[in-house]
């Protein structure tokens, strides 16, 4: 009924890397998204706690003559793009037979249904460079994962 292991461990394979990679992004993908929903459906002031670092680096740039006025919103786009790397490289490695264009429509409908869940949080608002700026960062995870891969099936 069962296949017997050989008695030999060396005869016993081990998972490929790819197999390996491929269950860890699996596994991680339910805590990336946890994280992305917790900090984008938090309350504006109690996510205001987590991602107050935006605000702090917008204040520092001043110093370097960059108003805030400019460069909070660039940084808020940057941490949004940095917020959906991780699903990219999590849905890229886990699914490596997916293609990069429907991980990228994922990542897409996926900050499109926070946005839509954000109209209803008074303290959050909803908008559209939200959108575009989580699904660069699905497809640069994403892409990362393409990378890599080719870079490992080139002979050294």
């Amino acid at each position: 009924m069962f296949e017997e292991l050989p008695k030999d461990p060396a005869a016993r394979s081990r998972p490929s890397p790819d197999r390996v990679a491929m269950f860890g992004a699996r596994s991680l993908l339910p805590f990336v998204v946890a994280g992305i929903l917790l900090l984008t459906w938090l309350p504006a002031e109690d996510a205001g706690k987590v991602t107050g670092i935006v605000n702090a680096a917008a204040k520092l740039l001043t110093h370097a003559g960059v108003p805030v006025t400019i460069g909070y919103p660039v940084l808020e786009f940057l941490a949004n793009v940095a917020l959906f790397i991780p699903l990219g490289l999590c849905l890229a490695g886990g699914w490596p037979s997916l293609h990069s264009g429907w991980i990228v429509a994922a990542g897409m409908l996926f900050s499109t249904l926070i946005e839509i869940v954000q109209l209803g949080i008074p303290s959050r608002y909803a908008t559209l460079s939200d959108v575009v700026a989580n699904t660069v960062g699905t497809a640069v995870g994403a892409f990362a994962v393409i990378l890599m891969r080719r870079r490992a099936a080139l002979p050294r």
